[in-house]
C-alpha cells in the first residue's frame, strides 16, 4: 500500500473517531436531565473533565505498549476500546454508570496520540511535521463539525442513544486501520537531522523530551483556560451583539488554523524551531491582552484573528521539535507522553478558568493565558541559550 494511502486512512480513522468524541459533550447538560434525571447543572463541567483526566494518565502507558507490541495493533485497540466505551455510555442509567462509561472513554480511548505514533513509521522529518499539523487540523474540524451536526441529529432524540449510533463510527476506523499494513520504520534520523522524503534536509532542535512536555503543557493551559468562559465574555463585555457572533467569535481561531496550518507549515517547522515559537507565543501574549481590553466587536474580532495565526505557527514548530526527537522506535512511548501533557495542561486550564472566573472576572482568563506564555518564553530563551552552547546533542531515537 503507498504511503499516500496509508496517511488518508489513518487520518479518515481519525477524523471519525473525532467526530463522535467531541460531538457529544456539549450535550452532556441536556443528557443529566433529560436521560439521568439530574437537575445538578455543575456536574456537567466535572464530567467534561473526566475522560480528560483519565486519558492524562493511561496515555503514557498505552504509548509504553506500542513501542512494544506495535503501532497498528495499539492503534486498533484505540478505536475499538472508543466503539466499546460509547455502546456502554448509552446504556447509563443513571449519573454513576453515566461518569463509569466516560471514565471508560478516557482509558480506552487516545486515537489521536496512536495515530500520531503509527504516521511516525510511515514518514520522518519534515514530512511528520506537516502530518501532525494535518492531524490537528482533524481534530479541530471534528471540534468545529461534530457538536454542529450533533445538535441537529439528535434534536427529539433520546441524547444516551445517540452513542450506541456513535459507536459506528470508532468501529468503522478500526475497520480502515485493520486494512493497513503494519509498516516498516524509515531510515532512522541521526542528531535530530533526516530527510523529509523529497530530498531536502529536515534539521529539527532536539531539546529533551522533558522540556518539550513543559513547553506544551504551557502552551495548552495559556489557550485552553479562555475557552470555557469565552462566550459569557463576549455577551458581557459588548452590548447588542447577534445572537450567533459569541460563537462564531469563538471559532475564529480555529478557522485560521485550518486555512493557514497546511500553507504554514511549508515555511515553517523546519529550522529555529525555539525561536518560532518564542516569537509567536508573545504574539499570543499580544493577541490575549488585546482581547481583555477590547471593547467593540470589530476589535475583539481582529485580536482573535491574531491569536489564530500565532496559535497556528506555535502548533508547527512544536510539531518540528517533536518530529526532531521521533522515530518510529520511540513513537509510541514520545506521543503517548505529549499527549499526557496536553491534557494535564487542559485539566488544569478547565479547573483554574472555573477558579478564576469566580474570584477575579472574565477578563482574569486572558491574563493567566498571558501569564503562563511570559514564563514560556522566558524559558524558551534559556533553551536557547541552551542550545547554542551545544548542551542538547542527543540523537533523534533517544529515549526519556
Amino acid at each position: 500500500m503507498s504511503t499516500r494511502r496509508i496517511v488518508a486512512a489513518t487520518l479518515a480513522g481519525h477524523f471519525a473517531a473525532a467526530f463522535a468524541a467531541l460531538g457529544m459533550p456539549p450535550f452532556y447538560d441536556r443528557i443529566l436531565r433529560e436521560a439521568l434525571g439530574s437537575n445538578a447543572a455543575w456536574l456537567a463541567g466535572w464530567l467534561f473533565v473526566i475522560p480528560t483526566l483519565v486519558a492524562a494518565l493511561s496515555n503514557p502507558w498505552w504509548g509504553r505498549l506500542a513501542d512494544r507490541y506495535g503501532k497498528k495493533r495499539l492503534l486498533l485497540r484505540a478505536h475499538l476500546g472508543l466503539a466499546v466505551s460509547f455502546w456502554l455510555t448509552s446504556l447509563a442509567g443513571n449519573v454513576w454508570q453515566f461518569a463509569a462509561a466516560l471514565i471508560l472513554q478516557g482509558l480506552l480511548g487516545g486515537t489521536f496520540a496512536a495515530s500520531n505514533a503509527y504516521l511516525a513509521t510511515v514518514v520522518s522529518g519534515h514530512r511528520l511535521t506537516r502530518l501532525l499539523t494535518l492531524m490537528q487540523g482533524s481534530a479541530r474540524a471534528a471540534l468545529f463539525a461534530g457538536p454542529a451536526l450533533m445538535g441537529m441529529l439528535s434534536h427529539g432524540a433520546e441524547p444516551l442513544l445517540m452513542y450506541r449510533y456513535l459507536a459506528l463510527l470508532p468501529l468503522l476506523s478500526a475497520l480502515l486501520v485493520w486494512r493497513l499494513p503494519a509498516v516498516a520504520a524509515p531510515p532512522a534520523a541521526s542528531e535530530a537531522l533526516a530527510t523529509d522524503g523529497d530530498g531536502k534536509t529536515f534539521a529539527g532542535e532536539a531539546i529533551p523530551p522533558g522540556q518539550l512536555y513543559g513547553l506544551q503543557f504551557a502552551f495548552i493551559f495559556a489557550t485552553v483556560i479562555t475557552f470555557p468562559y469565552f462566550v459569557p465574555y463576549a455577551e458581557q463585555t459588548l452590548a447588542n451583539l447577534p445572537g450567533a457572533a459569541p460563537g462564531l467569535l469563538f471559532g475564529l481561531p480555529h478557522l485560521v488554523y485550518l486555512l493557514c496550518a497546511l500553507p504554514l507549515s511549508r515555511f515553517c517547522g523546519r529550522r529555529h524551531l525555539l525561536a518560532t515559537l518564542a516569537v509567536s507565543q508573545a504574539v499570543l501574549i499580544v493577541a490575549l491582552l488585546g482581547q481583555a481590553g477590547s471593547h467593540s466587536l470589530a476589535a475583539l474580532a481582529a485580536w482573535r484573528l491574531v491569536m489564530g495565526v500565532a496559535m497556528t505557527a506555535s502548533y508547527i514548530a512544536l510539531h518540528g521539535m517533536v518530529a526532531a526527537i521521533t522515530d518510529a522506535g520511540n513513537a509510541g512511548r514520545r506521543f503517548g507522553s505529549l499527549e499526557g501533557s496536553t491534557k494535564w495542561g487542559a485539566v488544569a486550564a478547565g479547573l483554574a478558568a472555573g477558579i478564576a472566573a469566580e474570584r477575579w472576572g472574565l477578563q482574569s482568563h486572558f491574563l493567566l493565558g498571558a501569564a503562563a506564555l511570559a514564563a514560556s518564553c522566558i524559558y524558551l530563551v534559556v533553551l536557547m541559550f541552551r542550545l547554542y552552547r551545544g548542551d542538547f546533542k542527543q540523537p533523534a531515537h533517544s529515549t526519556d
